[in-house]
């Protein structure tokens, strides 16, 4: 009886057409193996990775809106909860009725007390939080800080307020230098998607040039400061909307002030105690407190989930072993880089000018002059100002690198000194039109110094093994700034301008001093970065090409680090060790292996 034919071909098996397909393909065991595992006919290689880098720098411009956006909603949540607390707290029926005896203007005092001096002590640990979390984790974290000062103040007491007051002022530091730190990575992670092949013709481990990645730090810290000074903007939306219906025109708030502008005392000498025409429901304010926490949840999640890591994870093993004595020291260490002493003038200047815009040109010849319902429309006045011309630091890839610096500290000393001879009449609108033009200038002049010190900070450091280190200086002594202003807040308003009025022109004369010695040549003198002492012992650090060698070791043959840097390297035998093999681990030597020079077991 004959076999019944298979009713599929047999792999491998001559068909009936024999050893060769319908296209004259050989089959079988003739048949040709790159047929089977060979490229795709059609794969363009260099196609392939022009895509590649393309969605890669698409990420970068996505962690640069997620991380901007995220600052943006943060700070703008922040500020709007406290200024709408704080005119809340003033108004002595809403303090009776709500709180009775429980001393609320001592616990606001408290909370004030806490976000403004605890940053005095974030030169201390923020280096060391940012390397231990890592930049993006550490803004994660701070955020998620900002977004507990909120949830707070569904209880408002003592027990809650203050402690999360305290914690915010220890987060405002690390948010703020990790953000700037991270937009400058960005901006150098952008440069090397941008120019691959160059990348590849030189070498992984060679440097770029200096200054290429500059005309990217600017466009992007253009576009995080767009946001950021937005914030001030969204911070009035709980004003307008809600809190603004519940106020005291200008001729009841304003009735006991004398005078306003430069010839006012303190902060609004003579304002009304009360300031609420009606009490808002607690149902209200539990719905307006909520939307802000669903606000700042939002931040969180974006930080969380649309920016990526500012540093690859080989990277983030080697910040952080350079030991955490080094990183703890290192931010004092780099006061003796002349640029940045030059650069400190500036830093607390930068501190200052925003305050004033926020309290004394918003409060002192706003609020004292046309009252408190107009602070909201003044302050997005301020902040759509600051934010359109965030755009002018773009100048910068065509003009000299000190002129949009220089341009916004001139623009502010103009309006300063017209501040300084202007006292605005109490319960006068007429000139209410000066205050939106003052509060626009003010807005512009702050985009050009915010946008001017973060590039150039960005610019003269490119080694990532320093950028954390100077943005924590540089946000610390704008903390220091603010610090400064809180203990002057009752200083008179000619006192505050004089002493803005020569922290501006010492900014100015510093900086221009420090440009015209980089111009001569003069070489700053920067804190050695010691090697990476990696205790993992695995095959990644065994490799005779050292694949995470950091860009300053590569320009400098290995970096700081090296015998005679004064720093300890762990030396490995070069023979075999004298005498027999250990039999155990834990043991102490015996005599034989004491007298052949043998220690014993090895200690892991």
């Amino acid at each position: 009886m004959e076999a019944e034919p298979p009713l599929y071909r047999v792999a491998g098996a001559a068909g009936a057409q024999g050893d060769e397909d319908r296209l004259g393909v050989p089959d079988g065991s003739g048949a040709p193996l790159d047929e089977l595992v060979g490229a795709y006919p059609n794969y363009n290689e260099e196609e392939e990775e022009r895509r590649y880098y393309r969605r890669k720098r698409l990420g970068v411009l996505k962690n640069v809106l997620a991380a901007s956006t995220g600052g943006m909603l943060t700070y703008g949540v922040y500020l709007g909860l406290l200024q709408m607390q704080l005119i809340l707290h003033y108004d002595e029926t809403y303090r009776e009725v709500k709180y009775g005896n429980m001393g609320l203007p001592d616990i606001d005092n408290k909370m004030l007390m806490g976000i403004n001096v605890t940053p005095i002590a974030a030169l201390l640990y923020t280096p060391v939080l940012i390397r231990f979390f890592g930049t993006k984790w550490m803004m994660f974290l701070a955020v998620g800080i900002y977004a507990l000062f909120v949830s707070t103040n569904y209880w408002e007491r003592y027990y809650t307020l203050v402690p999360s007051a305290v914690a915010l002022g220890m987060a405002i530091v690390p948010l703020w230098a990790s953000m700037g730190n991270y937009i400058t990575r960005m901006a150098q992670k952008y440069y090397e998607y941008s120019h691959y092949k160059e990348r590849d013709e030189q070498g992984p481990q060679q440097r770029p040039p200096r200054g290429s990645h500059a005309p990217y730090l600017l466009v992007f810290q253009a576009i995080f400061y767009s946001f950021f000074h937005l914030s001030f903007a969204c911070a009035q939306l709980p004003m307008i909307y809600f809190l603004n219906h519940y106020l005291y025109d200008l001729n009841h708030t304003l009735y006991n002030v004398q005078s306003c502008g430069t010839n006012s005392q303190g902060i609004l000498s003579g304002f009304n105690k009360t300031v609420l025409r009606t009490l808002p429901r607690s149902g209200n304010l539990i719905v307006v407190e909520s939307v802000l926490m669903a606000v700042a949840f939002l931040a969180m999640l974006l930080v969380l989930g649309l920016c990526g890591a500012a540093y690859r994870p080989t990277e983030e093993i080697d910040l952080r072993s350079v030991g955490w004595g080094n990183i703890f020291q290192l931010p004092f260490k780099h006061v003796r880089d002349f640029r940045l002493r030059h650069l400190v003038p500036f830093f607390i200047y930068s501190g200052l000018e925003v305050l004033f815009a926020c309290t004394g040109l918003a409060l002192g010849y706003g609020v004292c002059s046309v009252g408190l319902e107009r602070l909201a429309y003044l302050l997005v006045a301020y902040s759509l100002g600051a934010s359109a011309s965030s755009i002018l630091g773009l100048l910068g890839l065509w003009l000299p690198r000190p002129v949009p610096l220089v341009a916004g500290a001139g623009l502010h000393l103009l309006l300063t000194l017209g501040l300084f001879f202007w006292a605005p009449a109490p319960r006068v609108l007429q000139h209410i039109w000066i205050l939106y033009v003052a509060a626009v200038l003010w807005g512009v002049g702050s985009a050009l110094n915010k946008t001017g010190l973060s590039t150039l900070l960005g610019i003269l450091y490119e080694d990532k093994e320093r950028q954390d280190f100077i943005f924590t200086i540089y946000h610390w002594w704008q903390a220091v700034a603010i610090f400064t202003v809180y203990l002057g807040s009752s200083l008179p308003m000619k006192a505050k301008l004089a002493v803005l009025l020569l922290t501006l022109l010492a900014a100015a004369a510093s900086y221009l001093w420090m440009e015209h010695k980089l111009q001569r040549g003069l070489v700053p003198r920067q804190p050695r970065i010691p090697r990476p002492q990696h205790k993992v012992r695995g095959y990644r650090y065994l490799e005779e090409d050292n694949s995470d060698e950091s860009d300053a070791e590569g320009e400098h043959g290995g970096g700081g680090g090296g015998p005679g840097d004064g720093v300890e390297e762990e030396v490995a035998p070069s023979g075999p060790r004298p005498g027999p093999e250990p039999g155990g681990l834990g043991r102490r030597p015996c005599p034989y292996e004491q007298a052949l020079g043998g220690d014993g077991p090895e200690e892991q």
